[in-house]
C-alpha cells in the first residue's frame, strides 16, 4: 500500500513514537520509555494524541480511539493500530524520510514556528526530541531543528557530520525555507 506523501512523512517523523507504543503494548517492560515520551508529548500540548495512545495501551483497538484527533494524530494512531496487527507496516525510525518528501512539510513547520506559531513550535520541539533519540542523519537533523527555527541558514554548519543524503535533505530544506521566506 502506498500512502500519500504527507501521511508517509508524518509516519516517518513519528516512527519512534509509533514503534515504542506498539512495543509497549506487546511488552509492558518497555512501558517506562514510552511513558517518558508521552509525558513530553503531553507537555508539548499533544493531549489528544496522548489520550488516544493511552486508550490503545488500555486495550482499545477500534475507531473510537480516533475521536477528537486532528489529521496528523489520526495518521499516527492508525499507524500504531496497523503496527499492532502487522509489525511489517511499522516505519523505521532510522530510515528518515526522503528529501523530496520531508523538506516541504518540515520547512512549513519550521517557518511557522519561527513566525511565532505556538502549535508549530511545539510540533517541531516534539519532532526534534523524537529524532534525536534515533541515529544517523535523522539524529543530526533533530539536533539542528532549533537552529533552523532560530534562523540559521548556513548549509555547511547545518549539515556538518551528515551523509550525502542527509546533506541533500538539509539543502532541500534550506531551499524550501528560502521560498517560504519570499512569500
Amino acid at each position: 500500500m502506498t500512502l500519500p506523501d504527507r501521511e508517509q512523512q508524518i509516519r516517518q517523523s513519528h516512527a519512534l513514537l509509533i514503534r515504542k507504543t506498539v512495543e509497549a503494548c506487546q511488552n509492558r517492560d518497555s512501558l517506562p520509555v514510552l511513558e517518558q515520551m508521552l509525558e513530553m508529548a503531553n507537555q508539548q500540548g499533544w493531549t489528544n494524541l496522548v489520550t488516544a495512545i493511552r486508550a490503545i495501551l488500555g486495550g482499545q483497538r477500534d475507531d473510537r480511539v480516533l475521536a477528537g484527533l486532528d489529521a496528523e494524530d489520526m495518521v499516527i494512531v492508525r499507524s500504531i493500530l496497523e503496527g499492532l496487527q502487522n509489525p511489517a507496516t511499522l516505519p523505521d525510525p532510522g530510515q528518515g524520510a526522503s528529501p523530496a518528501m520531508a523538506a516541504p512539510g518540515l520547512a512549513r513547520m519550521i517557518h511557522a514556528a519561527a513566525g511565532g506559531d505556538v502549535e508549530a513550535l511545539q510540533a517541531v520541539a516534539f519532532m526534534a526530541e523524537q529524532m534525536t533519540a534515533t541515529h544517523g542523519d535523522l539524529r543530526q537533523l533533530g539536533g539542528r531543528l532549533k537552529a533552523l527555527v532560530d534562523g540559521e541558514r548556513d548549509p555547511d554548519s547545518l549539515s556538518r557530520g551528515m551523509s550525502e543524503n542527509g546533506r541533500q535533505l538539509m539543502l532541500d530544506l534550506l531551499a524550501e525555507l528560502g521560498r517560504l521566506a519570499e512569500q
